[in-house]
């Protein structure tokens, strides 16, 4: 089966192929190159239309998160030679999306431009060019019918949507994702359409699948099902053997992922990125998935539009099925092979890969940021229907057909998607600003406005003005032995643990230990480590347990006292700060001493050697699965130490 479909075939035209036999013969001739005229000028109009409203809508809500500013640190990094890392000297991958580290670096070099800039532009570009190529994708489905309206449908879902927009310009990777997989749909649709494929297309499409772990690791539940379908369909015939052939589609397919992914094992001494160890992105919150999936749908009443559009889809393929012959066939393994190279079993994947990704977000508890980790989903879900084809009936006969009501049915279906559309645009979901509820949701970029006071925060020091960042460059310029920073209660002021003496002669290294790390780091040198309670750039915290009841994606909470230990700063009041308990100082000195906590540090921290690469690739997987209790007494239980502290006996 196939959902291919020419003019003719369509049940919404509600016109049938013999309705214009009385015409004269070189009438019907210029009907249909108008028609094809007003059809290629329709589709161009929408696609320029979806892309100029999307791109005001993104404009006008143009922000970079803080998230996205913690990319631009590495990027720093790389620009000064550093590498890629967060903070010299410790090879740690901040970044969940590998590709979109590279992608603004490589415009930060070309353009040697404030790399703030480049991300926006660059951010920008991709989600328009995503709406452009999943409609082209979406028309080629549909049979890019000569003489019917291709008109926006789908894409219109998302564009309305507050989230699909703030994270148009966010600077985080949303944008390469859904770039990636707009490509991908278009290419597998015409891999499935093409009456004869080509070998170096093919390899070109795989791969550009085979990027999916590097455009965000999460993908290659789309990317997997793909390759895996490709590789069973009938190959194309060349001057090689098939099994060669296949040889070729694995090379193209998996070089590069694999080339990174032993890179990667080596270099960070983590199978996967550090963010995944942070979050416990294997971990298990279905209540609180199913909280953030309604924090999305339920706001914009989203399962309207879905519900509307899956009944226009429903009569597309109707229109597809509409006239033929059903035939009776037993499904070999042949025929099923030859039923993967055909747009509905793209769709079948398409869908299913969305639906499977859904479930992953559910069962990982979502994200703490209103809708980002569901916009893929959505876009993958919306794209058989991004546009669908409209052909207007012949109003000259006086007999109304089935397919003139299927007509009316489906514009009446898009006008309400189009109005539904104008109040999801306009639609708050989250009003309740600086204020993190008991969900732990927030709307990220009207929490960073408020709390900044800019509307459209950009730049670096547009975070200055965020509680405490201000006050922390004044210390770090008012302390220049160095030391510790450690955020006060007051949210406006830091304390500050001095190194020991002696002092360097061009002053000791500076600290920060707090939370929001992108606003943080792109305010200070990059000889000013920055590191985290949470873990995204600090393996202690990364590798802690995780906190039952935390905050989504904020659930480990690494002690200040194991912070004190580990940069050697002076560890007795009154030097240390008041709030510091010296015996949990002293106890955790004791814990950061276990040797596998020992090696987990070095595998990041020592020097990069052949033998530390080695060593890195060979227990990449047991340092991803390592942990430690954040609470030191307990750690030194775990690993069998002697409590300096040992508990009294009764």
């Amino acid at each position: 089966m196939s959902l291919s479909i020419s003019p003719d075939e369509m049940l919404v035209a509600g016109v049938e192929q013999g309705e214009y036999e009385s015409e004269q013969p070189a009438a019907a001739p210029a009907r249909s190159a108008r028609a094809a005229f007003l059809s290629r000028t329709t589709f161009v109009g929408g696609i320029t239309l979806t892309v100029v409203l999307f791109a005001v809508g993104a404009w006008n809500r143009r922000w970079i998160a803080d998230d996205g500013l913690i990319v631009l640190r590495t990027v720093r990094n790389l620009m000064a030679g550093n590498g890629p890392v967060f903070n010299e000297g410790e090879r740690v991958e901040t970044n969940t999306s590998a590709a979109w580290t590279y992608v603004v670096w490589f415009f930060t070099w070309i353009t040697q431009a404030r790399a703030e800039y480049v991300v926006l532009g660059v951010t920008l570009a991709v989600s328009l060019a995503a709406i452009v190529f999943a409609m082209l994708g979406t028309a080629r489905l549909w049979g890019g019918a000569t003489s019917a309206f291709m008109l926006p449908a789908g894409v219109l879902v998302y564009i309305a949507l507050p989230p699909a927009r703030d994270y148009a310009t966010s600077g985080l990777e949303s944008g390469l994702v859904i770039f990636w997989i707009a490509v991908l749909w278009l290419l597998l649709i015409r891999w499935a359409q093409a009456d004869r494929v080509r070998l170096p297309g093919l390899l070109g499409l795989v791969f550009w699948a085979g990027l999916a772990p590097l455009v965000r690791p999460e993908m290659t539940l789309f990317a997997a099902p793909a390759l895996l379908m490709i590789f069973c369909a009938p190959v194309p015939q060349t001057r090689f053997r098939p099994i060669v052939v296949r040889g070729f589609i694995i090379a193209a397919a998996g070089l590069l992922p694999l080339g990174y992914q032993i890179w990667r094992m080596g270099y960070y001494g983590l199978p996967y990125p550090n963010t995944a160890v942070a979050k416990d992105a294997a971990g298990s919150k279905w209540g609180q998935g199913f909280k953030y999936l309604w924090d999305l749908v339920g706001p914009y009443y989203l399962w309207v539009p879905l519900l509307v559009l899956l009944i226009v889809g429903v009569l597309m393929v109707r229109s597809a099925l509409a006239g033929k012959r059903r035939e009776r066939r037993e499904w070999t393994v042949r025929r099923v092979r030859e039923w993967f190279r055909s747009p509905s079993a793209v769709v079948t994947l398409v869908l299913g890969s969305a639906l499977i990704l859904t479930v992953y977000a559910l069962r990982v508890g979502g994200d703490f940021m209103h809708g980002r980790m569901l916009l893929a989903q959505l876009f993958l879900f919306l794209l058989p229907v991004a546009v669908v084809p409209v052909r207007v009936p012949d109003f000259r006969e006086r007999r109304l057909s089935a397919g003139d009501w299927s007509f009316a049915l489906v514009l009446f279906a898009l006008i309400g998607t189009a109005g539904w559309a104008l109040f999801a645009a306009n639609t708050t979901a989250i009003k309740a600003g600086t204020k993190i509820t008991s969900t732990g949701i927030v709307d990220e970029r009207i929490y960073y406005v408020l709390n900044t006071g800019h509307d459209h925060p950009i730049l670096a020091e547009d975070y200055l003005d965020y509680p405490r960042m201000r006050a922390m460059v004044n210390v770090i310029r008012d302390t220049p032995n160095g030391g510790l920073l450690l955020a006060s209660p007051s949210f406006m002021d830091w304390y500050t643990a001095p190194p020991p003496l002696p002092i360097p002669q061009d002053g000791d290294e500076h600290t920060v230990f707090f939370l929001n790390l992108g606003m943080t780091s792109m305010n200070v040198p990059l000889n000013v480590r920055v590191i985290d309670q949470m873990g995204l750039a600090y393996p202690l915290a990364a590798h802690s347990d995780r906190l039952t009841d935390g905050r989504i994606g904020h659930d480990k909470n690494l002690y200040p006292d194991w912070v004190v230990v580990d940069t050697g700063m002076v560890d007795r009041h009154p030097w240390m700060p008041w709030y510091l308990d010296e015996k949990w100082v002293t106890q955790a000195r004791v814990a950061m001493s276990c040797p596998d906590t020992q090696a987990l540090l070095l595998s990041s921290r020592g020097p990069l050697t052949f033998e530390r690469f080695r060593h890195n690739l060979k227990n990449a997987l047991r340092f991803a699965e390592y942990r430690i209790d954040r609470v030191p007494k307990y750690e030194i239980q775990r690993c069998d130490l002697v409590d300096p502290y040992p508990a009294p006996h009764h």
